[in-house]
Order: C-alpha cells, then sequence, then structure tokens
C-alpha cells in the first residue's frame, strides 16, 4: 500500500519543472484570446500521463507531465485555478493555473483516504472539495482544501454514503451535491468492486457549511444495481445525475435523472435504443445552460446522446467509438474519445473519462 502512493516532492519534481517550461510559443496567447478552452487528461504514445489544454477546435495547446493516471477536473471561474485529480484509488491532486508558468501545487491525500477523481471549487475559488474514500471504515468523505493556502487540508464532511464519485456545488455555495455510486472498494483490492450484491447509490445534499445532511435520495430497491456517478446542474438549478448499471446487460435500466431539493428524484425514460447506444453505461454528463442541453456520453457502445433539459426528450444520439468526455461548447457540447478526437480532431493521445471547460469570468 505506501509503495502506491505518491509523494508530493516526488511528484513536483516529475511534474514542476516541466510545467514551468511546457508553455509552448503562442499557447499563453491562444489560453488569452480564446472564449473557451478545455483541459482533459490524456495518455500519450510512450505511455506516459500528462494533463492537455485545448483549444475551442480541438488542438492541444499545452501539456503538463504527470506521473501517473488522472480522471476528473475542476476549474475555478473565480481564480482560474484548474484540478487534476488521480484516478480511483489515486493519492494526488494537482492544481495549477493554465495561463501562467507557476509551479503547479499538489496535494495527496491524508492517511486512510484515497481521492475517487473528482472533486469541486466554491464559487468563490476559496475552497477545493474532494470526494474521497475513507477505506478502512467504508465511509464516502469530503476533503476541504484551502485555496488561500496552497490548498491545505482544512477538515472533512461525511458523505453520508457509500462510493462517492462525482460531486459538484449549488451556485450560491450553499449545498454540496454527491453521488454515492454504492460500490464498496479497498485499495488493497485495487479498483475491485467488493459489494454488488448490496449496493446501496444515493445522492446527498449537504450543507457546505456545517456538513450537515441536508437531504439523501437513495435508489429505490429495485435499481440498486444503478450506481449514480456524475452530476451537473441546469439553468433552472436542477441537478442533473447520470448512471453506470451494475445488473444484467440485457437490462435496459434508467440511466439519467434529475432532482431538485425537496423534490423526489425523476428518472428520465430514454428510448429502448438510446439506453442500448449506451450500454448500460454513461461515463460523464455536461449541461451546457445557454443552450438548455444535457449531454451525456459512452465508450462502451460508442455513443454521445443530447437531451432536451426542460423536457429531457432525447435529441441526438451519435455513434462517437470510445466516447470519453463532454463538455458545454459555444454551442452544444465538446466530446472526446479515448482513441484520439477531440472536437473532430484528431491527435496522437488517448483523451481521459473526462473534460472540464475553462470559460472566462
Amino acid at each position: 500500500m505506501r509503495s502506491a502512493l505518491i509523494d508530493r516532492r516526488a511528484f513536483v519534481k516529475a511534474a514542476g519543472l516541466t510545467f514551468l517550461a511546457a508553455l509552448k510559443p503562442g499557447a499563453l496567447m491562444a489560453l488569452e484570446q480564446a472564449d473557451a478552452v478545455y483541459a482533459s487528461g490524456i495518455r500519450a504514445p510512450d505511455g506516459s500521463f500528462a494533463v492537455a489544454t485545448v483549444s475551442e477546435r480541438g488542438q492541444i495547446l499545452d501539456q503538463v507531465t504527470l506521473p501517473a493516471r488522472a480522471h476528473g477536473m475542476a476549474f475555478s471561474k473565480a481564480t482560474g485555478m484548474t484540478v487534476a485529480f488521480a484516478r480511483r484509488p489515486g493519492t494526488y491532486a494537482m492544481i495549477f493555473d493554465p495561463r501562467n508558468k507557476a509551479e503547479p501545487i499538489v496535494i495527496t491525500a491524508r492517511e486512510g483516504r484515497h481521492f475517487y477523481g473528482h472533486g469541486t471549487f466554491s464559487p468563490d475559488g476559496k475552497l477545493l472539495y474532494a470526494s474521497e474514500n475513507d477505506f478502512d471504515n467504508n465511509r464516502g468523505m469530503i476533503g476541504i482544501y484551502d485555496a488561500r493556502n496552497r490548498f491545505a487540508r482544512i477538515g472533512e464532511y461525511e458523505t453520508y454514503g457509500t462510493g462517492p464519485h462525482d460531486m459538484t456545488v449549488s451556485d450560491n455555495g450553499r449545498l454540496l451535491i454527491v453521488a454515492n455510486g454504492g460500490i464498496e472498494t479497498h485499495p488493497d483490492f485495487g479498483r475491485t468492486k467488493l459489494n454488488l450484491d448490496h449496493m446501496q447509490p444515493s445522492l446527498t445534499l449537504i450543507d457546505a457549511a456545517s456538513g450537515r445532511l441536508v437531504e439523501k435520495h437513495a435508489l429505490p430497491a429495485h435499481y440498486a444495481e444503478v450506481s449514480t456517478r456524475h452530476v451537473d446542474i441546469d439553468a433552472q438549478g436542477r441537478i442533473w445525475f447520470a448512471s453506470q448499471y451494475e445488473g444484467h446487460r440485457n437490462d435496459l435500466p434508467p440511466l439519467v435523472g434529475h432532482f431538485s431539493k425537496g423534490e423526489d428524484l425523476t428518472f428520465i425514460s430514454l428510448p429502448d435504443d438510446t439506453t442500448r447506444a449506451l450500454g448500460n453505461y454513461v461515463g460523464a454528463i455536461a449541461v451546457n445552460r445557454t443552450d438548455n442541453l444535457v449531454g451525456v456520453t459512452s465508450p462502451v457502445q460508442g455513443a454521445s446522446v443530447t437531451l432536451d433539459a426542460k423536457t429531457g426528450a432525447v435529441l441526438k444520439v451519435e455513434s462517437v467509438a470510445d466516447a470519453a468526455g463532454i463538455a458545454p461548447a459555444r454551442h452544444g457540447f465538446a466530446v472526446s474519445s479515448y482513441d484520439g478526437n477531440f472536437l473532430g480532431e484528431h491527435s496522437n493521445v488517448a483523451w481521459d473519462q473526462h473534460i472540464v471547460r475553462i470559460a472566462r469570468g
């Protein structure tokens, strides 16, 4: 176990100097001039890992070397800081500003914890929240980090569920929203799912000031194998969630739904052919608030699906081989794939599961 942990000093030695000299000629100008760019984890042809910043045309602007694979990303509109979280059961996260050459800040999970690959900033950018696993006690946790003090760890809250994955925060900063996948894991067993016969997926709303449980939405027993994994918020403040099914492959479970504080979960009735196109598995979800759209992707069958955020109606189903990340674009969505495509542009890298849109203001 100890040998698998990434030491902060080793990380900075591996990534910090590379970052300081990383910006390609014109990359900083491109970042400043673009209305939006994106960041995502990548795997290079030689098997090494990095975080790439990408233009609105799908072209790689810059890369920052990582010592291990990243998963989810987070961006603060207030400060411009961006985070790459290690893939579960990794223990590092790297925070950097893609618009300057300052050395990145690396944080490591506390003893007895590992990251679940996701997190979010408070709206004012002063705090970073990270989904974590208290693996010896099988408790989902939220680590709290002070962005004003080099992201020192200042506390933690329970997620009131098992296997927290993605999380976000309400626009007013008062509620933390967590997708508890309901799956027990332990780093001694790698990525093995230990409780598929008694999963307890849920979505929880937690008071950001106190850590108090505000609401818990446990999935009904007949949906116990629907693992709630990813969340986003639409223009009306509704929380959208996406799931990965752990049951029989021929079933047609609900994969997408929404709710608001004080309301029950509403599952979207996707057409059977759409559920089949997703392979019972949604790997990422994103909301385009301007266009009132919800987008989901799945690498299983290779699909990108666009929904009407007001009605839940399916507007478009596209075949995207190895579909990975999704994020709002100027119109619609930017979609990446494991086989190197990003917004239709092909690169010789494998894009990882998630994209974050880096938008000004």
